[in-house]
C-alpha cells in the first residue's frame, strides 16, 4: 500500500508558498480558511493515507491557523470527527465555546459538522486522523460534550489508541488493503472506548475545567455585548473573580485575552463570510463586540499582521 497523497512546499517558489497552501488545505480537509500569522516565508509538508474509512494525515508546517466557519459548514457534505496529536509543536482547538490545548502525548476531538478554529502557534508535526461520524456514534455518547476536550496522557486506553493511530500511519505503506481497512476499524473502536471513558468521568476533568467551561459558554453567548466584563460575568456565575481567573491558570492565555481572542475569530469568520463583502468593517467590529474601530484595527493587525481590509481583499481574491 502506498501514501494516497504527498505535498510539499520545497519545490513551490517561495512567494507562492502562502496562497498553494491554503488551497491544499482547503480541498485535502474539505473547506478550511489557513491563516499563517502574517508570516511572508513559509514551508509546509502534508502526506495522506487511508485506513480503510479512516484518513490519517502527517502535517508538517511553519505556524499557521485554521478556522471552519457556519457557511463551510453548510457547503459541506462529509461528517467527520477529526483528531490532532502532535509529534512536536502544539495543537490549540476551539469548538462550541470550549478549548483544548494539546502537546506530544495527547489529542483531542472537533467535529466537522461545526464550526471551530484550530491555532498551531509554532512550528509543529501534527498526525491529523479523520473518522466517520456516524462510525463513532454510541448510545449513550455525548460526542457533542467531548469535542474541544484534551484526551490522552500517561496511561489508559486513550494512549492505546494513540500509539495505535500513530503506528498505523507510520505501518500503512507496508500494509496489504484489508490489513489497512482492519487498523483504520481498530482505531475506531479505540477512540470510541476512550470518549466513552471521558464521558463517564464525574467532572468533565476537575472542577477548574467544569466551571472553565461555564465561563466559555457564558462568553460565547455574550460575546457581541461590548459591555462584557470581568465584574458581569463573575456576577452571572455567582462566583469570585478570583475564581474566573484561577480558572483559567495554566492556560497560555488570561480570561481578558481569551475573550479577545474569540473576538477577533468571530470578526475573521464575517469578513471571510463572502455574504457581509459590503458591509461596513465598523459594524462588523462592533458586532463581534469591540467598542471601537482603532481598538480593533490595532488588535486584528497585531494577530494577522494587516489591516481587516487587506485581509478581506485577500480572502476575496482566494
Amino acid at each position: 500500500m502506498t501514501v494516497s497523497m504527498r505535498l510539499s512546499t520545497d519545490e513551490v517558489p517561495a512567494r507562492e508558498r502562502a496562497p498553494v497552501w491554503r488551497e491544499w488545505v482547503w480541498r485535502h480537509f474539505g473547506g478550511l480558511e489557513s491563516d499563517l500569522y502574517g508570516d511572508s516565508e513559509f514551508d509546509g509538508h502534508i502526506a495522506a493515507s487511508h485506513a480503510g474509512d479512516v484518513i490519517l494525515t502527517r502535517l508538517e508546517a511553519n505556524r499557521h491557523r485554521v478556522l471552519r466557519t457556519p457557511q463551510m459548514v453548510r457547503g459541506s457534505e462529509a461528517a467527520y470527527l477529526k483528531i490532532v496529536a502532535p509529534w512536536q509543536g502544539s495543537a490549540e482547538v476551539a469548538q462550541r465555546g470550549r478549548e483544548a490545548s494539546v502537546r506530544a502525548g495527547g489529542w483531542t476531538l472537533y467535529d466537522t459538522t461545526t464550526d471551530y478554529t484550530v491555532a498551531n502557534p509554532e512550528r509543529s508535526d501534527h498526525l491529523i486522523v479523520m473518522l466517520p461520524k456516524e462510525q463513532l456514534a454510541a448510545p449513550g455518547l455525548p460526542l457533542g460534550d467531548l469535542v474541544a476536550r484534551r484526551v490522552g496522557g500517561g496511561s489508559g486506553i486513550s494512549r492505546v489508541a494513540l500509539e495505535t493511530m500513530r503506528n498505523t500511519y507510520q505501518e500503512l505503506p507496508h500494509m496489504s488493503e484489508a490489513a489497512a481497512r482492519g487498523a483504520g476499524e481498530l482505531i475506531i473502536q479505540l477512540v470510541r472506548l476512550s470518549l466513552m471513558e471521558l464521558a463517564g468521568q464525574e467532572t468533565p476533568r476537575t472542577q477548574r475545567e467544569a466551571l472553565r467551561d461555564r465561563i466559555r459558554q457564558h462568553v460565547a453567548r455574550h460575546l457581541r455585548d461590548p459591555s462584557l466584563s470581568i465584574d458581569g460575568i463573575a456576577h452571572a456565575l455567582r462566583c469570585s473573580k478570583r475564581h474566573l481567573h484561577n480558572a483559567f491558570a495554566g492556560d497560555e492565555d488570561t480570561l481578558t485575552g481569551y475573550i479577545l481572542q474569540q473576538r477577533l475569530a468571530c470578526s475573521i469568520r464575517e469578513l471571510l463570510d463572502p455574504a457581509n463583502a459590503a458591509r461596513p468593517i465598523t459594524d462588523i467590529a462592533l458586532a463581534s463586540g469591540f467598542s471601537n474601530l482603532s481598538h480593533f484595527s490595532r488588535v486584528f493587525r497585531e494577530h494577522t499582521g494587516g489591516s481587516p481590509s487587506d485581509f478581506r481583499r485577500q480572502a476575496a481574491r482566494r
